[in-house]
């Protein structure tokens, strides 16, 4: 009997979510309002940070701390190259030069190898908390204040992460980041559909961004009613159009609200998947982090190739003969067309994102996931780990037997 194909995603909307959308919709107030601003008090709470604005995108969140920070033509900024292509995008748009620094044994940037990136020209690093997993902050911070550098951080996958007690986007030990740039996409752990947050701690920074979000049009012009009533504004800055509504905000409320119940779901799942994967010599578990609390946006298996009989594409591909979605984060920038005619980092520069990207494989993980779905997508892969095993084995027997006419490409199905 055929079952039901399990996505690689599912959003987790409830009923709360839909009735406030429609309580939204009947207030008449559609655009950036009263729930944009509720949104943002709660989120600035669960982050511990003292400013948050909602934007429509997390790469509006990037965009906007990068230019706020006046990051322009000539600066430099080092990522990782190992991230989605809007983390590199934002710098662009502000005219700085994306440097690549490549990655550690967790899939995030390797604070020693972007120390070895700093020029004259470096004014800020973008570490990127891949996967939920938090970057080595202490580490990068502390290269930061060495070097005058601004930071940055692309949480786009960590909304629920913590580090060292304390989450991603709150004041550590004494140490914090300039500004914080959160993902709210259908996808992520907190979704309004589209949309982001940045925060920080800057109040000065805090009131630049919020100008830039909408038009550059000052915020205190709002506010001078007695002298000119409801219809004067003035613009003091070139603007974006960057502003949430309260349609998304709706959603942004309550999915904030459930992120506890959500996060220990996610937890829950990647403990099932640990337990069933860890006697599999064929792939290696997910990475984890003393001091962190991991958020769990992806669950990336990485295969052992010297151990299969397969790649990951053909891994991917029978997944899918299972019934079962997944996906691969992330494709390193210098693959891509336009990043590699830019020259930002090529395979010599950054190895450890190239031999690492054909190994990775994310399987279904979220919390519209059933416990039933769990135990399938576990099957499925030990299946087919222990099929490609059986297939190897008899292709390295017949390499042995001089009688043996070996195939060069096993028949993997058979």
């Amino acid at each position: 009997m055929n079952r039901p194909f399990i996505p690689f995603h599912r959003p987790s909307i409830g009923q709360e979510e839909i009735d406030e959308v429609i309580a939204t919709l009947r207030s008449g107030w559609l655009t950036t309002g009263p729930r944009a601003e509720r949104f943002e008090n709660e989120f600035k709470k669960y982050v511990r940070s003292p400013y948050a604005l909602a934007v429509n995108s997390g790469t509006a969140a990037l965009h906007l701390a990068l230019t706020a920070l006046k990051i322009g033509p000539g600066d430099e900024v080092i990522t990782s190259p190992l991230t989605f292509c809007a983390t590199v995008n934002a710098i662009l748009h502000v005219g700085a030069k994306p440097v690549l620094a490549d990655i550690g044994e967790d899939g995030n940037i390797d604070p020693d190898i972007a120390a070895s990136c700093i020029t004259d020209r470096t004014r800020a690093l973008v570490p990127v908390h891949l996967g939920g997993l938090a970057c080595d902050m202490e580490a990068l911070w502390l290269l930061a204040r060495q070097s005058g550098l601004f930071v940055v951080e692309d949480a786009a996958h960590a909304t629920g992460s913590h580090y060292k007690g304390v989450p991603i986007g709150a004041v550590c030990d004494g140490d914090r980041s300039d500004a914080v740039a959160y993902s709210f996409y259908a996808t992520k752990n907190l979704t309004t559909g589209e949309g982001g947050m940045v925060t920080s701690h800057d109040a000065s920074l805090a009131d630049r961004m919020r100008i830039s979000c909408l038009h550059g049009i000052s915020k205190d012009a709002w506010n001078r009613y007695g002298e000119h009533g409801n219809w004067y504004y003035e613009v003091t800055d070139c603007g974006f159009k960057y502003n949430l509504s309260d349609i998304q905000a709706a959603l942004g409320i309550h999915q904030l609200r459930k992120q506890e119940q959500l996060l220990e779901t996610r937890s829950r799942y990647a403990g099932m998947y640990d337990e069933a994967f860890q006697d599999l010599d064929e792939v290696e578990l997910p990475p984890r982090r003393s001091q962190t609390r991991h958020s769990w946006h992806l669950y990336a298996l990485r295969l052992n190739l010297d151990k299969l009989i397969i790649n990951r594409d053909q891994f991917i591909l029978e997944l899918r003969k299972h019934g079962i979605g997944a996906s691969v984060h992330f494709i390193p920038l210098p693959f891509h067309p336009f990043f590699a005619g830019l020259q930002v980092a090529t395979k010599m520069s950054c190895p450890r994102a190239f031999n690492l990207y054909p190994r990775l494989v994310s399987l279904p993980l979220y919390p519209a996931m059933t416990q039933d779905e769990v135990v399938r997508v576990v099957e499925a892969v030990r299946e087919i780990v222990g099929a490609a095993r059986r297939a190897r084995s008899i292709y390295l027997a017949c390499q042995v037997e001089a009688s043996c006419d070996a195939p060069e490409q096993p028949n993997f199905s058979s």
